[in-house]
């Protein structure tokens, strides 16, 4: 699989991704919830900085780690050792401070000549999809959500 990551555009994840200060990617929910337990090792990552409709860069997924049922302490304690990794504002730890957590790590990170990206209503953060010509402007496809099931 393939994997679309928004990237807030306000907190400069994609400038930190490609200036290599970012190594991790994290997603948390109180439930599990897109991307969690469905990307796994040796797949594609796909970069978007939100708001800007261009998807502009791509890593290789190295390791993968999901954790259910954490208490605010055990969460706070994962991304914490994880933060140089991740490299999080402080404002972005108290975000993803939740119950579920899934942490992307990712190298061989390179920009790529910008793809347009084709949003559709019901798209996620987090996109699961086989190709990421899926989701660009002239070979898209009506996105739905069966690529992200879990299995």
């Amino acid at each position: 699989m393939v994997h679309l990551v928004y990237c807030d555009d306000k907190e400069k994840v994609l400038e930190k991704i490609l200036n290599k200060s970012k190594h991790m990617v994290i997603r948390s929910a109180a439930g599990r919830k897109i991307p969690h337990s469905r990307v796994f090792e040796g797949e594609e990552l796909y970069f978007m900085k939100k708001g800007t409709g261009l998807i502009t860069a791509k890593a290789a997924v190295t390791s993968v780690q999901n954790y259910v049922k954490l208490t605010p302490e055990e969460s706070l304690e994962i991304i914490n050792k994880n933060q140089s990794k991740l490299n999080l504002s402080p404002k972005q730890v108290e975000r993803w401070n939740k119950k579920c957590l899934c942490l992307v790590e990712f190298d061989n990170v390179e920009e790529i000549a910008p793809l347009n990206f084709d949003h559709q209503s019901n798209m996620d953060d987090w996109l699961i999809i086989e190709k990421i010509e899926d989701v660009t402007v002239g070979t898209s496809i009506p996105y739905n959500y069966d690529n992200s099931k879990l299995k």
